[in-house]
């Protein structure tokens, strides 16, 4: 085996990374709306507790999304070119969606009020729905084949990508991510909202494992070669196991088997390209695993870092996920300590008093905690 297709390899390997703790992480996100439950207080601590349960570790899990964009570009440089050239919008729709949801888990509690918190949470969702879809919508189209020219650019317009085929898969990582998201709630959380997240499970796993055991024997009919339909059988057999496990109450073999699905939605989708990276409509224009590969040289010396630095990488995560396995209820939220709105207005903006005296009420309202 060359280095360019162990390199095909690993940034299969970093994408089943970033679907199976990322996809856990839109999960959480998307059920904001959904799982609360009772008057406006507990509500809100319902959902503090769901975005506690993955405060510590959604932004060590986009890592995986950064390091498999890297790799492409190191390892496969017109693979990335022709990529995020002709995936423009959906990927820059991604990436909006990325940063807002960002910026709203960090700055959600910084402010004490409800119209804020409000913003913050819509903020969350969408950055979670809209990853969730377009994710399954650009794979799709990496098993189907886009439109590709001679030269290996991508000719083919924004509404070329959404195919019924490509729309299925988006409808498929959705309901994976509520599933995977639902049954981490459940695994991660105490009380009611873990009844709760196991009763939507049960709902979700139903149906994903319509929607993804159609789109699978779609693209392993039309797409894909004869040994992917071990990827689709341990697929199918990983949604069952989830429901089955999540009836039971056993959360943790629930999470594994939902984990083992999306490893082998990742296989089906790679096995389904190789030899290629970007499938064409015309197979005489597709980039594969050799012509669109770095020199031995880069390969190597990539082979080198990666050899060294991913098993630190996974040991720090791994560490991390330990430390904050504890279970999580509403009993162990506390009362809100961010700053009142009107006083960082007064510090932005100015108020009834002077600039030193808002910078003073400033001060008071963090230092209280209230």
């Amino acid at each position: 085996m060359d280095l360019a297709v162990v390199w095909f390899v690993l940034i299969a390997v970093l994408w089943t990374g970033y679907l199976v703790l990322e996809g856990f992480d839109f999960g959480v996100g998307m059920l904001l709306s959904i799982l609360p439950r009772g008057d406006s207080e507990h509500r809100e601590k319902e959902r503090r507790v769901l975005i506690n349960t993955i405060g510590p570790v959604w932004d060590g899990n986009e890592v995986w999304l950064l390091t498999a964009g890297g790799a492409t570009f190191a390892a496969f440089p017109e693979w990335y070119a022709t990529l995020f050239s002709g995936f423009y919008l959906p990927l820059l729709l991604i990436l909006v969606a990325l940063i807002v949801r960002g910026v709203a888990f960090e700055y959600r509690g910084k402010i004490r009020d409800e119209g804020w918190a409000r913003r913050c949470d819509v903020a969350i969702q969408v950055g979670s729905w809209v990853p969730a879809v377009l994710w399954g919508v650009a794979f799709a189209n990496l098993v189907r084949g886009v439109q590709l020219d001679a030269e290996h650019q991508f000719v083919g317009g924004f509404f070329s990508l959404l195919s019924p085929f490509a729309l299925l898969g988006g409808l498929v990582t959705l309901s994976l991510f509520l599933l995977h998201g639902s049954v981490f709630v459940a695994l991660k959380t105490d009380g009611e909202i873990r009844a709760r997240a196991r009763r939507h499970a049960s709902v979700f796993g139903v149906a994903a494992l319509v929607l993804a055991g159609g789109w699978a024997v779609w693209a392993q009919v039309a797409f894909s070669v004869a040994w992917t339909w071990v990827a689709v059988v341990l697929a199918a057999a990983g949604l069952v196991t989830t429901l089955v496990a999540n009836r039971r109450g056993s959360e943790g073999r629930a999470f594994t088997a939902s984990a083992v699905t999306i490893v082998a939605a990742v296989v089906l989708i790679f096995g389904s390209m190789y030899p290629d990276v970007m499938p064409a409509v015309d197979p005489a224009n597709s980039l594969t695993v050799h012509n669109a590969s770095s020199t031995d040289y880069t390969l190597t010396v990539m082979t080198w870092v990666a050899v060294i630095l991913t098993p630190l990488v996974i040991a720090y995560q791994s560490w991390t996920y330990w430390v904050f396995r504890r279970r999580l209820s509403t009993t162990d939220i506390p009362a809100p300590a961010g700053l009142s709105l009107k006083k960082v207005r007064e510090a932005a903006f100015g108020g009834a008093s002077s600039g030193g005296s808002a910078g003073r009420g400033l001060t008071d309202g963090s230092g209280s905690g209230s």
